[in-house]
């Protein structure tokens, strides 16, 4: 397969108003690609778009402001995409929630939040957009995963059942699509400082003591800027990578996984009591009023 060229096509990003899914915007808009861009955060989204216009303003960018936790409004977005842009030669499904809670912690309408949030909407604009792709010669999909779609650390149910789920879709894909043509890229970013904790949602059971502390650790593992994670992302892309880490803090927890499967938490946990960095606890924070969806 040959190198993936930027230049001339047509990409389309959720989660696009901040975060990882902004600075992939501005990566693309340099690269020479026109841009679609998803987010339900309409100030922030216009905000990055006014921006690359500034900054590229013989760049083509359109925006959907869309809820992708609501599945009707994920079709009519995905619906409009196909019918003004036939010919999409990249799609990177970015956005995504957090939910901080054991499983007994987290009602199930919350577990199910971010199930159809971080999993069905990519699955569903996948299969939509997907002939899209196939009519562009050269085309990829990149599917953000997460540190916690290698590893499944307490206190995080709700995001890595979602986000191993998102592994296993883009796995799958990868082998059936390798005969059209089309590049498919999973992406498992470790601590990137992105929106995730300010805009992930506490669970109902849990106390905001756990929740303080959750926090409290979680983001000293937010080290790795944005922009930098966007430039791994592309290089892959373009690379045709079928898997892309992002820092030693996925890679290295990764590694552990492999060695010790059904034991790694027990040596993270030992690690974090010596002072050694290790993937998060829980990580809930405060419900905002209209969360926006970005990936860590």
């Amino acid at each position: 397969m040959q190198r993936f060229t930027f230049t001339g096509g047509t990409a389309v990003v959720t989660g696009a108003a901040s975060g990882i899914g902004a600075a992939l915007a501005h990566a693309l808009a340099r690269r020479g690609s026109d841009l679609v861009l998803l987010d339900r955060d309409a100030e922030r989204l216009d905000a990055v778009t006014a921006a690359i216009r500034a900054a590229h303003p013989d760049r083509q960018v359109h925006t959907h402001v869309v809820d992708l936790a609501d599945a009707a409004a994920t079709a009519r977005a995905a619906e409009e995409i196909s019918q003004r842009h036939p010919r999409v030669r990249l799609l990177v499904n970015n956005a995504g929630v957090g939910l901080g809670g054991r499983f007994d912690q987290v009602t199930f309408d919350e577990f199910s939040w971010v199930i159809d949030v971080n999993f069905r909407a990519v699955a569903q604009l996948t299969h939509a957009l997907l002939p899209t792709l196939k009519a562009e010669p050269g085309a990829h999909l990149v599917n953000i995963s997460s540190l916690f779609g290698l590893i499944a650390p307490a206190g995080q149910t709700a995001y890595s059942a979602s986000k191993f789920a998102v592994r296993g879709l883009t796995e799958a894909l990868r082998h059936e699509l390798v005969d059209d043509g089309i590049g498919v890229t999973s992406v498992h970013p470790g601590g990137i400082r992105t929106r995730i904790t300010e805009n992930a949602r506490i669970g109902s059971g849990v106390s905001h003591e756990e929740y303080a502390a959750g926090r409290a650790q979680f983001e000293k593992l937010l080290t790795i800027a944005p922009d930098r994670a966007a430039e791994v992302i592309l290089r892959g892309v373009e690379r045709r990578r079928g898997r892309v880490q992002i820092g030693w803090s996925a890679k290295l927890p990764d590694l552990l996984a492999r060695v010790m499967p059904a034991s790694y938490n027990r040596l993270l946990v030992t690690g974090l009591n010596r002072g050694v960095a290790r993937p998060a606890p829980p990580v809930p924070a405060q419900r905002p009023a209209d969360p926006a969806q970005e990936a860590v």
